[in-house]
């Protein structure tokens, strides 16, 4: 879709430049996208760095003349002048023009927005017939939006904005070459849908089947020669050093099941107004995800949206001197137990989540999924609380926001009657305090399977029931 969306811009030929923006987060494949797209485009690619002006110019006019086989490269000394030029290249049909790592070059030319707006509206007075396709591309979602948001002088200007996601979790699998749903979690749960992670980070090495897995993850993230072992540290080394002891601790309560602010800040033994400024970084940094509680929308959850984040904070940064001094194999035995309770069955339920909203089918829930999410369920006094894993809600007859379905998810459990009764419970604590449970259909997700009674109840249309086939096959 995002090659798609991308071919369809710089090849508009409409007359008149136009500007994209392209953001995702690290490693999504943003860089090879608009490489490919330059290349196939016969376009400017430039890659900022962060560095003083002048530097930049000069690369810049270095990179501007080998693209344009100039004799010599001109002289910039202004990034007027740079920006007319790299326009000027759309003169003759559509171009694309492109400067990734946007945002590294405003720092030191905090100016340069208000260059690139002023090139364009020169362009506008003068009439000129010229098609340049200008993509300014940065790395942090969040730092785009500030860049090119509100005042931003570029804020009207833009007529494309790309945001380059990781894979699905059902096109993670099959970038894998995974055929088994249950490894397909597994691995998810390690390398999320980052498709950098396959290449270079792990060399590739992608397991061979279901009973390959426990000796994949020695083999490559519990493996310090292998630099997926180093990349989520990575990812809190661009922290700035005030917050990083702080941002560490606040993803290590997080992964341990606390989801809120108070939680967290308990949990670690810090301010809540220092906690809730952490996790605005985080989130900012698109780290967090912030949600509110499916039945209690004043009350924020937050959960770590980097699956490889999650599994360094519950499995190996509790055993990272260990890991650097034993045999991988045997570490990894004293942490498989806490891998499939903190980290595949939270990712498990967030997959479930996923699924309801992107793949289940137009009568699944009977009505159209807009959001599931997780919720509590706190019934009257002696009513033991439910944390339901999967919250839909959605569309019905024109009414937005309609209960479809509360579920439970169990990665490592056969589930049967009992937890039917549960969700017949919570549903009607729900209605007891005014909620339209009316439509509401009881789910249960597992990675094991169901019991006959449930099964039996399936059958009689009580109960929706979706395993790991169905997750990833199924609709």
């Amino acid at each position: 879709m995002e090659w798609a969306d991308l071919v369809r811009f710089v090849c508009d030929p409409s007359p008149g430049a136009t500007l994209g923006l392209v953001s995702g987060q690290r490693r999504q494949g943003k860089t090879f996208l608009l490489e490919a797209v330059a290349k196939a485009a016969d376009g400017f690619y430039f890659d900022g760095h962060a560095a003083a002006e002048a530097e930049t110019l000069q690369r810049l006019a270095e990179r501007f003349g080998e693209h344009t086989r100039a004799t010599h490269p001109p002289r910039w000394q202004r990034w007027e002048d740079a920006v007319d030029a790299l326009l000027a290249l759309g003169d003759q049909r559509p171009v694309p023009v492109i400067i990734d790592n946007f945002p590294d070059l405003v720092g030191p030319s905090p100016a340069l927005p208000s260059v690139i707006h002023g090139a364009y509206r020169r362009l506008h007075q003068v009439g000129r017939n010229n098609r340049a396709r200008l993509i300014l591309s940065g790395g942090i979602p969040s730092l785009m939006r500030r860049l090119f948001s509100g005042p931003s002088s570029l804020h009207q200007l833009a007529s494309l904005e790309l945001l380059v996601r990781p894979f699905d979790f059902r096109e993670a699998a099959r970038f894998w070459g995974i055929r088994s749903p249950r490894l397909a979690v597994q691995v998810h749960a390690v390398v999320g849908g980052t498709p950098a992670y396959r290449g270079d980070l792990v060399c590739d090495d992608a397991p061979t089947g279901p009973d390959d897995f426990d000796a994949w993850v020695c083999r490559t993230v519990l493996n310090p020669r292998v630099p997926l072992f180093w990349e989520a540290r990575n990812l809190l080394e661009e922290e700035n050093h005030a917050n990083r002891a702080l941002s560490h601790s606040t993803l290590v309560a997080i992964a341990a099941g606390r989801s809120t602010p108070g939680e967290i800040a308990e949990r670690i033994g810090a301010q809540l107004t220092d906690v809730s400024h952490v996790l605005a970084v985080l989130q900012n940094r698109g780290l967090l995800h912030a949600e509110p509680d499916a039945f209690r929308p004043a009350l924020t959850r937050y959960r770590i949206a980097e699956p490889l984040l999650a599994f360094e904070q519950s499995v190996a940064w509790p055993h990272r001197a260990a890991i650097e001094q034993e045999d991988a194999a045997d570490v990894w035995q004293r942490a498989r137990a806490t891998f499939d309770s903190a980290v595949a069955a939270p990712r498990f339920a967030q997959l479930c989540r996923d699924w309801a909203t992107a793949h289940a089918g137009p009568d699944t829930f009977n009505g159209a999924p807009e959001a599931a999410v997780r919720g509590t369920v706190s019934g009257p006094v002696g009513h033991p609380r439910l944390d339901a894993d999967v919250v839909v809600r959605g569309n019905v007859g024109g009414r937005p926001g309609v209960l479809l379905s509360v579920g439970l998810a169990r990665w490592n459990e056969t589930m049967d009657i009992p937890h039917l009764e549960r969700l017949r419970q919570a549903l009607s604590d729900l209605g007891t305090s005014g909620e339209d449970t009316n439509g509401a259909v009881p789910a249960c997700y597992s990675g094991i399977g169901f019991g006959p009674e449930l099964r039996a109840a399936e059958a009689r249309g009580e109960v929706l029931l979706i395993d790991v086939d169905r997750l990833y096959h199924g609709e």
